[in-house]
């Protein structure tokens, strides 16, 4: 597994949802491509959770735009909702290829709310037909953080055989230890084999720079969030807030936080450009605790920027190779859970702590995430979503300080990944990112 299996540039407001659908449009417009026939006509089913959710979280919008040829690193946000109206209007699209096809949004997405594919909560079927002939059925699953299973998907573990590859925490420690690296190192080793060490670094510097842009756009654009609800965007005026504050405040660091992390999902709200770390739904937790580290921790470098990515990123690959990232799957303790995980243990590594201090600081943080529900209000990506980011953020930081304090512990990271996953399975569908149950049904919506 790599690092950009678990940090990707999309846009909001759903990694599972968004960017996995999208991807998956574009792959199926790319096959038709080969075909013989001519095709007249495409058609598209959203089954589980996509359908529940999927307007809320803009699944349609995506499919149309992968049909189209984009994908979700350099869509431009403002250029695709033109887009959507004039298909919507003309009630036709053209492939990639330029073949001109019928497609009007109302009919051929098909939300089967009723329904769900074997595989995964996230499942769509793509069909294509050439006239009123089927020339063409293909299914997909997003499952999380914008990975899709399907034809011409590989699976993460059929990238090149990486030279440290790890299964496990306990693994990944050994690894290190027997090198004598840190976990960071490790991952790094593990890039370098498949890339230059200059390609990795300024694909970090990408991620990092994208998500500062993100927080200076969530930062200065005020207004109310699509969807219904009338959500306000809040952190330009928390920020306004937090910079008038008088001086020697105590809790100045979290304020600031709390303002990065909604920064960035208020962003991810509208449909803005997000870094998937590991998923949209929890992509302002890295970025706030980042943030919190470049502005407050003393001596913070870029060097160290970097150990925090290439740790959280290993972090990261654990919960996707052992449990679930996807909110439809296991609630939201795969989503900001699994973010506040990464994140705590790559604020220990940006500080040159030891490698029992990071798995200790990652198994705090999910321990006290373990549980929670996926219920977004109205299936958009606001309420909770935004507040919560900001409280996992928090959360992080606390995990890591207390990692660093003391590394005697009795909980492993592989025991409370395990943990988290079973706690998913048992979980009632309802509180899995289908809205209902939880806080989305207690707003009655007028």
């Amino acid at each position: 597994m790599r690092v950009a299996d678990v940090f990707k540039i999309g846009i909001g407001p759903s990694s599972s949802h968004t960017v996995g659908p999208m991807r998956a449009a574009r792959q199926f417009a790319a096959d038709l491509e080969s075909r013989q026939q001519e095709i007249t006509r495409v058609h598209v089913d959203l089954y589980g959770s996509l359908a529940l959710t999927g307007r809320g979280h803009g699944t349609d919008r995506a499919v149309l735009l992968g049909l189209a040829g984009f994908v979700p690193e350099t869509v431009d946000p403002d250029a695709a909702r033109n887009v959507t109206d004039v298909v919507a209007s003309r009630r036709s699209l053209h492939l990639p290829n330029g073949t001109h096809v019928a497609f009007d949004p109302a009919t051929d997405i098909v939300f089967r709310m009723r329904e769900t594919l074997p595989r995964h909560p996230n499942g769509m079927r793509f069909e294509a037909f050439s006239n009123d002939a089927l020339v063409a059925s293909v299914e997909y699953y997003s499952v999380g953080g914008g990975a899709v299973e399907g034809p011409g998907f590989e699976p993460d573990a059929a990238t090149a055989a990486l030279p440290y590859d790890f299964a496990s925490a306990a693994e990944l420690l050994a690894i290190a230890e027997a090198n004598v690296w840190a976990i960071w190192e490790v991952v790094r080793a593990n890039e370098c084999a498949v890339q230059t060490a200059a390609e990795l670094d300024a694909y970090l510097v990408s991620i990092w720079t994208t998500m500062q842009q993100c927080i200076e756009r969530g930062l200065a654009t005020e207004g109310i969030l699509p969807g219904g609800l009338n959500v306000r965007r809040r952190a330009p005026r928390l920020y306004g807030k937090f910079r008038s504050a008088t001086a020697g405040d105590r809790l100045e660091a979290m304020d600031f936080v709390n303002v990065m992390a909604m920064a960035v999902n208020e962003e991810n709200a509208a449909g803005g450009r997000v870094v998937t770390a590991p998923t949209n739904g929890a992509a302002g937790v890295i970025p706030a605790v980042l943030s919190y580290y470049r502005d407050y921790v003393p001596g913070a470098t870029e060097a160290g920027i970097t150990r925090f990515l290439l740790t959280a990123a290993a972090i990261g690959m654990l919960y996707k190779r052992n449990a679930s990232i996807s909110g439809a799957e296991v609630g939201c303790q795969g989503e900001v859970g699994v973010a506040c995980s990464m994140a705590a243990a790559g604020l220990v590594a940006a500080q040159n702590g030891t490698n029992a201090q990071i798995e200790h600081a990652a198994e705090i943080a999910m321990e006290h995430n373990l549980g929670m529900t996926c219920d977004p209000i109205g299936g958009l990506v606001q309420i909770p979503c935004i507040e919560r980011n900001a409280m996992g953020a928090v959360k992080a930081i606390n995990a890591s300080r207390m990692a660093m304090v003391e590394e005697d512990y009795q909980i492993s990271l592989d025991q409370v990944i395990r943990v988290m996953f079973e706690t998913g399975r048992d979980m009632q569908a309802k509180y899995k990112e289908t809205s209902l149950g939880g806080l989305a049904v207690s707003v009655v919506e007028c």
